[in-house]
């Protein structure tokens, strides 16, 4: 018997005192989807997220969720009054005996749930509202930028959570390898209509294409047709005649079929100039060793930076990369060691927090009341790349119109955000670019574009990304940062970067680490008793026994409270039950891991 869907849209209309963002739009959600969600930005992604919510009201149209669903959404901006610390944050709503979730989750997604609530940065508050909705595990997950601010090895975590879920979800992201291993549908935004295909985020560049070339073709043949239509009314006499008035009336519902159709909007105009040439050697750093207290950001890196090289900087939130690569720019002095920058260097920095953009001026004031591309005041031109061009002409390059031009920063999205500060930054000559987190927000189809110029670029670029395919086709050499000051140089993007890693040939291999080979291959070789399931099964069970335990401990702690069981008995009992069944099935695991241990070892 078919389910019942988790939620269905109706004929939604919704406007916003202008055109309308959404017509007649209709979409329905069953149980175990897992789609994709995208479009271009401001093409409405995070508005139809908070139609689907229940949190913006429609002109018209119906939202319904099935009985008892209950549909959860990651809030880009959580409000949080009222909390001391973003984990009673993420634990409101919850029963005290679920409350230890927020904390498992916590520590995959690297935030603190101690943390205070009115020291939080956006990144901090934005994980807190993840893990309140992991924690929380709806029926039906609504993610809207998820990944934005995790590092790699908190996305991977979140990935394969989701993986596992046996929910529904809908999932908003800029992260393409994200997308391409979580979902098997996708709903495509283009110009107000919602089109959905049964197949994964992997296969939505064939499907639009296809789209558009039968739009292509389809278009070619109507305007065929008038101008067939057109020559016989001009130039065919009997087309005064009143039995030919219904041909003439079918040409011009011809024509209005025409002015009807909305256009595709086109590319934005972007490209770097590398202006004058720099030195071929761009940094040279020896022995640099850099430490804040307790914390080791690097020891004694020697790097040369090259013309031309794209180099990217990986590792996890807050290990330094940013740092480093302002010590390699000269902005932060090392402990030990020195930098010697190349010569006639123009730098060009795309900041991850914006702070370039002022939010409560317009996006025409933000170009031209900028010293760096020779324009202050209430100037209406700006140099671009030392031509002169009129404010609103080179927003529209970048694909705003003219009324956005003249308002407040603060009302775009977060990619147009991230698309005028590259407006900024295309307008100047650079041939050294630094991009730290500019993929965050951006659309696919910018993202593309923002590739390709970078492709094409003649100067060097230095790029922080959590984003796995972004980094795999831009960068020719990455350095990983792992913490405890080791910075280690690999060729290649992501990719090449774990495969070096896990192969044989790293670098400054110990004796240590060639015991350690030896001592996994005398376990292989043990384990060559056991079925290809049992050796997987065998590997996981630590994991498995890591998470009861880490369970057990937490159920421990809220039965600990003396006044629990006068207090709220009810909860008392679960948390008991919960905790007996926590404790039998790591029990069992145990006796699992010691049986094929022991047929492991013959």
């Amino acid at each position: 018997m078919a389910r019942a869907p988790l939620l269905q849209i109706s004929d939604i209309a919704l406007t916003f005192g202008g055109d309308p963002v959404f017509e007649d739009l209709s979409l329905v959600v069953q149980p175990g989807d897992r789609v994709a969600l995208v479009g271009r930005n401001g093409s409405g992604k995070s508005t139809l997220m908070k139609v689907m919510a229940g949190l913006v009201e429609v002109d018209s149209g119906t939202r319904v969720a099935s009985p008892g669903v209950q549909v959860g959404y990651m809030e880009q901006d959580p409000t949080m009054e009222g909390f001391e610390t973003l984990g009673e944050y993420a634990a409101s709503g919850l029963d005290i005996d679920e409350a230890y979730k927020v904390d498992m989750v916590a520590e995959g997604l690297k935030f603190d749930p101690a943390g205070k609530v009115a020291t939080a940065s956006g990144g901090e508050r934005r994980r807190a509202a993840l893990a309140k909705l992991m924690a929380e595990a709806p029926e039906l997950m609504l993610l809207d930028e998820p990944t934005n601010h995790l590092d790699i090895e908190a996305i991977a975590w979140l990935e394969n959570e989701l993986k596992t879920t046996r929910a529904a979800f809908v999932l908003i992201s800029h992260d393409r390898a994200f997308l391409r291993a979580l979902t098997r549908a996708t709903l495509w935004i283009d110009r107000g209509a919602v089109r959905r295909a049964e197949e994964g985020f992997e296969n939505f560049e064939a499907w639009r294409e296809k789209i558009w070339e039968e739009e292509d073709q389809q278009r070619h043949k109507l305007n065929r047709k008038i101008k067939q239509e057109a020559r016989w009314a001009v130039e065919g006499i009997s087309a005064r005649r009143t039995r030919n008035q219904g041909r003439l009336r079918a040409l011009q519902d011809l024509r209005a079929e025409k002015a009807s159709q909305i256009k595709r909007q086109g590319t934005a105009a972007m490209a770097f100039d590398g202006g004058s040439t720099s030195g071929k050697k761009v940094v040279e750093a020896f022995g640099l060793t850099k430490s804040f207290g307790d914390k080791q950001i690097v020891q004694g890196l020697d790097l040369t930076v090259q013309r031309g090289d794209r180099i990217a900087f990986v590792g996890p939130n807050g290990v330094g990369k940013t740092t480093l690569i302002k010590m390699l720019l000269g902005q932060v002095a090392p402990d030990e060691g020195n930098v010697k920058l190349g010569t006639n260097l123009d730098i060009a920095v795309f900041d991850q927090t914006r702070a370039a953009l002022n939010n409560d001026m317009t996006l025409w004031e933000n170009l031209a009341n900028d010293p760096e591309l020779g324009v202050s005041g209430k100037s209406d031109q700006i140099m671009v790349r030392g031509n002169p061009k009129h404010v609103v002409g080179y927003l529209k390059e970048f694909l705003f119109d003219e009324a956005q031009a003249r308002a407040p920063v603060r009302s775009l999205s977060g990619g147009e955000k991230a698309r005028l500060l590259l407006a900024r930054l295309m307008a100047r000559e650079s041939n050294l670019l630094i991009l730290d987190e500019p993929t965050n927000d951006l659309d696919i189809e910018t993202l593309d574009l923002l590739q390709d110029i970078l492709g094409d670029y003649d100067g060097t670029v230095l790029l922080v990304s959590h984003d796995r395919d972004f980094l795999d086709r831009v960068a020719t050499t990455t350095i990983a940062m792992e913490g405890n000051g080791q910075a280690v140089v690999y060729a290649g993007g992501w990719t090449d970067y774990r495969a070096q890693r896990g192969g044989d040939f790293v670098e400054a291999k110990t004796a240590s680490k060639s015991l350690a080979k030896k001592q996994k291959s005398a376990e292989k070789k043990a384990a060559s008793g056991l079925s290809f399931t049992e050796k997987h099964r065998l590997e996981a069970l630590p994991g498995v026994i890591d998470t009861f335990t880490a369970e057990i401990s937490k159920l421990e702690e809220l039965l600990a409270d003396p006044e629990l069981f006068t207090k709220f008995p009810a909860k008392f009992q679960k948390a008991t039950d919960a905790l007996i069944a926590r404790q039998n099935a790591r029990s069992d695991a145990e006796e699992e891991w010691l049986m094929l241990e022991e047929k492991a070892a013959g």
